[in-house]
């Protein structure tokens, strides 16, 4: 049996990931990834010039709706994300 670390000292400890890292985490490719956070839909934050993400909130995205695809309404567009080198 392993120690159990409650999730809120895991999303504290644990390190941000690249679009790149976020998108072989899913064995996606990063297009799909900026895609969906031009959307507002992958939990994502930028921090200076890059986008990042902590796995643990994307795998929770993914078991709630990632793998529905849902689109949000194209009169709620979001402004284009940046890419930056990951």
């Amino acid at each position: 049996m392993g120690i159990r670390v409650p999730m809120e000292q895991l999303e504290m400890t644990e390190p941000w990931s690249s679009v790149d890292e976020v998108a072989k985490h899913l064995g996606v490719a990063q297009d799909s990834i900026y895609r969906r956070i031009e959307a507002r839909d992958l939990p994502a934050h930028k921090i200076g010039r890059l986008w990042k993400s902590k796995l643990s909130e994307v795998d929770k995205w993914v078991r709630a709706r990632g793998a529905e695809g849902g689109k949000k309404p194209a009169s709620q567009k979001p402004p284009k994300a940046k890419r930056g080198h990951s």
